[in-house]
């Protein structure tokens, strides 16, 4: 089977990068199209792209109704529902891929025609200064080690050896289609969320963990330099999750490990039990079912507490 690949870049006052993310796109030879969406872009974004459309018949230009700012998540949807190709890759447009990004990928996902996915390291490009300390953090955004398909989201979920990046990830749209895409309620962490919901859904195998594919552009802008956002969603990201999880089958087991990263989250944060069983019977209302499980039994705000309590004792 010949794959072809859709790229799909969500595009917003990103005239200093976004020629480059594109015709890093076009040169690697399995895309059939590079779908860029502009998300209400107010500076010269349109312009260019526009300008490369007209010179690439691959670049097809989308934007929402009015032209106007939807948002990453919206933006992305929008691309994913025009796309024409069985496989789809992502690519900011502030980032831009490597020399043969999809060669690996496709060798892989030929080999076997279950597979649902492959991940890849990325690398880092600074357009401000940094520090040696921190080039050394975000040289490299990978897994550090391979992690079999059935164990991918309880590694994921508890950041262990790492994570993945969208710039890093070959999926097939079937699978997208299966997961619903991304949430758009999410404003931040919808990536995290969507790599979630996949590995949870498909069979996602590892490409190249040591070498990168794709560089990210690390500059003033980035959303992930403005920590307050994250800081006041951190538990929206894992609701998104949970509340999906709850009305797509996901097993037992991997609802636990959701709703244990929120609850170490709240002991962390030392929130009072009172609003501990507010938030409890936030959560389980959303699937009545689950409240009177053995879930809904394991995280009833006292039996949690203690439970957090001594295990905070024993490891202090």
């Amino acid at each position: 089977m010949e794959y072809k690949i859709t790229v799909i870049i969500p595009a917003y006052n990103v005239e200093r990068f976004v020629e480059k993310a594109v015709l890093s796109a076009l040169d690697q030879k399995e895309v059939a199209e590079v779908i860029v969406v502009n998300d209400g872009s107010t500076d010269n974004t349109d312009v260019l792209i526009n300008k490369l459309a007209i010179k690439y018949n691959k670049i097809k230009i989308f934007y929402h109704k009015n032209k106007i700012n939807k948002g990453r998540s919206a933006t992305r949807n929008l691309g994913i529902s025009k796309a024409s190709s069985s496989l789809i890759a992502f690519l900011d447009a502030d980032d831009f891929y490597l020399d043969n990004r999809f060669k690996n990928d496709i060798q892989i996902l030929t080999a076997d025609s279950n597979l649902d996915g492959v991940y890849n390291a990325i690398g880092v490009k600074f357009y401000r200064d940094f520090s040696q300390q921190e080039y050394e953090e975000r040289k490299l955004t990978t897994l550090r080690k391979v992690v079999p398909p059935d164990q991918l989201f309880e590694t994921l979920i508890y950041s262990r050896f790492g994570h993945f990046s969208l710039d890093g990830y070959l999926i097939k749209k079937s699978l997208i289609m299966k997961i619903g895409g991304f949430d758009e309620d999410l404003n931040v962490g919808e990536d995290n969320v969507f790599i979630l919901k996949s590995v949870l859904k498909g069979k996602v195998v590892s490409g190249q963990l040591d070498t990168p594919v794709a560089i990210r552009g690390v500059h003033d802008n980035n959303i992930f330099n403005n920590k307050t956002i994250y800081i006041k969603v951190q538990y929206k990201i894992y609701e998104s999750l949970l509340f999906w999880g709850f009305c797509n089958a996901v097993p037992y087991k991997d609802l636990d490990f959701i709703l244990d990263v929120l609850w170490r989250k709240r002991f962390k944060n030392d929130h009072r039990l009172l609003e501990n069983f507010d938030y409890w019977f936030f959560l389980f209302s959303k699937k009545s079912k689950y409240m009177f499980s053995r879930l809904g039994l394991k995280y009833f705000p006292i039996v949690r507490k203690r439970k957090d309590y001594f295990s905070f004792l024993y490891t202090n």
